[in-house]
């Protein structure tokens, strides 16, 4: 079975040399709010040539050719403006925050500064015998003072809706200590083109499609159809969507400096919403808020360097899943080989149930052992080529024995300066909570932490590690994860959306370009998932067929399933320096280069 329908003549890039997007920011900036102001955005900005190739899923998927750098977003919009940042003398940080605030701003569904996330950023070397610096900021929500591990009733739906689901808000807080430390543009100019946008833009199709799957939030509470339904019906693809009360908070934030969301009138109309919608959330927690910057979880996968997130992050699970791996010969993708592959996924979910907050547990060996390779000694044993097993046989560690609204953004700048960033609401459109006074849409993150008894909104199982205490992180799959080739170079900037399938998807992303495939044919290849709980694997439709097959004649279940559940974007340097990137077309993305 084909995995895309190549369109003739096959392009093997979208040539981006003549395009508006080679013109300067500021000339840019200029004619995008000429063009916001007659609601025209759209007729204004770069025009695309035909698709490299249709994904999975059927929708257009491009792979991007470049030599400076490239941005991979799950908005072509917010693509063009981190290369434009790139362009106008920016660095990869810079480029990273920018697609990041416009990515909270056109898919306001997937993330925005009322949530938070993590972030891997790549210092290269100064000298050529030197080796880089590679770092991770923890801007995951925190839960708020006042939670307890028995904040929410088992079967309730309070951790996913409604005020008391909000954690507290880490986004900006972590862009900025990324700005103070290695950013070279000045704040302000990085928020600008996200300022111009919230005033004005077409509707794109993805969020015209997202929009109608809420029809009692967009259509039954003011707060929500003022922006979405303004006319008593659901904006479409193509109507003019306007986020001025956010626009407005932005550019004060562009102006005075994150510390006005925190503190001051943003934080007072926040706090007052949360807690009019039954939420915990005070001005001390905001206030409070700190992120977590050490040097990042290092690894190796056959020779090369890898670097992800620590704990609560899944950068544990991610390594332990290619120590695993790379015991197998790296041959051609085949029943066997994708049987593999699905076992370890599944051992890689029972090491997750054993990740917390490290700063919440008096047993940080249990974390800390997941990512070796002596751990992978041990586990390695029990895969089977034969069969697969029943979930004990992997020992997780539910508290009883039976990651979705995200946005990713991976950049790489000329000086080999690579973000991997993944930022979050949690579930689609987060706590469904909008404070109309700021047009901030609140996550529900606090859903991330385990329930007694009780699947997340992701049907996550509950661990005994992951209750609610004040001031804790939520456990994640986030997976923000940088390689290197084995000289050191830059190799791989790569993370995804898409809640407990997000580690899943980045390991057959990277298994796929050890298979031969480009970049976007390696984001785009059909997926398999399995979380132990419920049991079973779920197959992308258009999964080749003989594989499937050889997974039943192992024994697993299968179920076919729509191919939009996670989401990759990812950036990589070949060792001719030459650059390709791809966006998932499971979002409609769009990568941009240079």
């Amino acid at each position: 079975m084909e995995k895309y329908v190549a369109l003739p003549p096959p392009a093997a890039s979208r040539d981006t040399s003549k395009s508006p997007s080679s013109w300067p920011l500021k000339l840019k900036l200029k004619i995008i709010t000429s063009c916001l102001l007659l609601g025209l955005f759209y007729h204004c900005s770069t025009s695309y040539s035909a698709p490299t190739r249709f994904g999975i899923g059927g929708n257009p998927a491009y792979l991007i050719k470049a030599r400076n750098g490239a941005v991979a977003t799950e908005n072509v919009l917010c693509s063009e403006i981190g290369v434009d940042i790139l362009k106008a003398g920016g660095n990869a940080v810079d480029a990273a925050i920018a697609a990041t605030i416009c990515t909270g701003t056109v898919n306001m569904f997937s993330s925005g500064i009322g949530g938070g996330g993590l972030m891997t950023v790549r210092i290269p070397p100064a000298h050529p015998r030197e080796q880089s610096q590679v770092f991770t900021i923890d801007f995951r929500e925190t839960a708020p003072a006042l939670s307890n591990r028995t904040m929410f009733p088992p079967h309730s739906t309070t951790s996913q809706f409604g005020g008391l689901s909000v954690g507290v808000p880490g986004e900006l807080r972590g862009l900025e200590e990324a700005h103070r430390r290695w950013g070279s543009l000045p704040w302000k100019t990085l928020l600008e083109p996200s300022i111009a946008l919230a005033g004005g833009w077409k509707v794109q199709r993805e969020l015209g499609q997202r929009i109608t799957w809420f029809p009692s939030l967009m259509l039954g509470n003011p707060d929500w159809s003022a922006v979405f339904a303004p006319r008593g019906r659901f904006l479409r693809e193509g109507d003019v969507i306007r986020r001025t009360n956010y626009s407005r908070t932005l550019a004060t934030i562009a102006s005075e400096g994150p510390d006005a969301f925190y503190k001051g009138p943003i934080a007072d109309a926040l706090i007052r919403k949360v807690r009019e919608t039954g939420g915990i959330l005070s001005h001390a927690d905001l206030e409070n808020y700190r992120v977590k910057v050490e040097p990042a979880l290092q690894g190796t996968y056959r020779g090369r360097k890898v670097y992800t997130s620590h704990a609560p992050g899944a950068g544990p699970v991610l390594l332990h899943m290619l120590n695993l791996f790379e015991r197998f010969p790296m041959t051609e993708r085949t029943p066997l080989n994708v049987h593999r592959a699905v076992e370890i996924i599944k051992f890689g979910w029972a090491a997750r149930t054993k990740i917390c907050d490290p700063a919440f547990t008096n047993n940080t060996k249990r974390i800390d052992e997941i990512s070796t390779k002596a751990f992978a000694d041990l586990v390695a044993a029990n895969i089977t080529d034969d069969r697969t097993h029943p979930p004990h046989y992997y020992n997780p560690e539910f508290d009883i024995k039976t990651d979705h609204g995200t946005s990713h953004t991976s950049v790489v700048d000329h000086n080999g300066m690579a973000v991997s960033l993944t930022s979050t609401v949690n579930l689609i459109f987060g706590s469904e909570v909008l404070d109309p006074e700021t047009g901030v849409i609140l996550n529900d993150e606090m859903d991330d932490f385990s329930t007694p008894g009780t699947p997340n909104g992701f049907g996550l199982w509950p661990s005994p590690y992951n209750y609610p205490e004040a001031g804790k992180r939520p456990l994640s799959s986030m997976v923000p994860t940088i390689m290197e080739h084995q000289d050191g170079s830059f190799a791989v900037a790569i993370g995804g959306s898409g809640g407990g399938r997000i580690f899943g998807a980045i390991f057959q992303t990277l298994l796929n370009l050890e298979w031969g495939l480009d970049a976007s044919e390696a984001v785009e290849f059909g997926r398999v998932h399995t979380q132990l709980l419920p049991a079973g694997v779920d197959a992308d439709f258009g999964y080749p067929e003989h594989i499937m097959k050889g997974l039943l004649e192992r024994g697993h279940t299968i179920q076919p399933t729509p191919p939009v559940a996670a989401v990759v974007q990812l950036v990589i340097q070949e060792a001719d320096g030459n650059i390709f990137a791809a966006s998932d077309s499971r979002k409609n993305g769009i990568a941009a280069g240079w």
